[in-house]
């Protein structure tokens, strides 16, 4: 079932290209993490979604209904005098839904907002306008939610409430989330599109795109384990190698299709006894190769 699709979403501002014929194909359920550095049209693509701005060309299909689509901006912005149950109110109103009994103080709770249900929103702090914003979006019981940045002003605890809450409406509706934070759309996301100065350069499955990057190996072995790393640091597909103590290894794997054929070869070349291996799969590892960002690539675009 379809969510979203797009095809040829090209957006210009003046001389600057900010979607260059973007195809997106969002399902109808799930969570799907639109990522991409600074400048390579994340808000732009969302707020083309919901219908904020318009297409300089291209198409946009949606499976559900206009009204039922909810967006959340990372910086929500309401009229100061109202409370949050007359934020919700309104929004239902323009909705033209009825206010259900119960209906916005459930969404609050929902929120962790029912103890300020009643206060003015310009005395909000800016975590509680986020957790507002999201209320917003929840209240019209949206097909397709999408969140840019839902998380980013909250504290430790709040943010993990706030994208458990995503992944579980990702079970009955679409969410597509923006986040910086790799490790939360690791977590919750089951597909992602990477962006990269306004075109995509990964679109799919996330565990198909993490069993394809590089990422940091775990190997125990019994120790000392000398040899294995001598031998690790002299190879090609490794990145770096560093000693952790009592015979384990952390590998920094710059071609995983070798390592998974050399890695064995080395243990019986080195005579090493294996105790354990492990995979530390990396969505930042996968998001610097593909946008050629991170550490180890240069500001003219190659490789270090």
């Amino acid at each position: 079932m379809i969510g979203i699709r797009t095809a040829g979403l090209r957006k210009v501002y003046g001389q600057t290209v900010a979607l260059a014929g973007v195809g997106l194909e969002i399902p109808g359920r799930g969570v799907y993490g639109l990522v991409g550095p600074n400048g390579s049209g994340k808000t732009t693509a969302m707020e083309l979604l919901v219908g904020l701005r318009r297409p300089t060309s291209g198409t946009i299909e949606t499976g559900v209904p206009r009204d039922r689509i909810a967006y959340c901006p990372d910086i929500p912005e309401f009229e100061p005098w109202l409370t949050a149950a007359e934020v919700l109110e309104a929004t239902l109103g323009l909705l033209g839904r009825p206010v259900a009994p119960g209906r916005i103080d459930e969404v609050l709770a929902t929120l962790e907002l029912r103890h300020a249900a009643r206060r003015r929103v310009g005395g909000f702090s800016r975590g509680m306008r986020s957790r507002l914003g999201l209320a917003v979006g929840l209240i019209g019981e949206p097909r397709i939610l999408i969140a840019d940045e839902p998380a980013a002003a909250l504290d430790p605890a709040g943010r993990w409430e706030i994208i458990d809450l995503l992944a579980e409406l990702g079970r009955t509706a679409a969410v597509v989330v923006s986040s910086h934070d790799l490790a939360d759309v690791q977590r919750i996301c089951d597909r992602i599109g990477i962006l990269a100065e306004g075109d995509v350069v990964y679109q799919g499955s996330l565990d198909e795109l993490l069993a394809q990057a590089p990422g940091v190996w775990r190997v125990a072995v019994r120790p000392p384990g000398d040899a294995l790393l001598a031998a690790l640091r002299d190879s090609a597909w490794v990145r770096s190698a560093q000693a952790l103590g009592r015979g384990e290894i952390s590998i920094d794997i710059a071609e995983p299709d070798r390592a998974e054929l050399e890695l064995p070869r080395l243990l019986v070349e080195t005579g090493s006894r294996l105790v354990a291996l492990s995979r530390e799969d990396s969505l930042q590892d996968a998001f610097f190769r593909l946008t050629r960002t991170g550490p180890w690539h240069r500001t003219d675009g190659t490789t270090s």
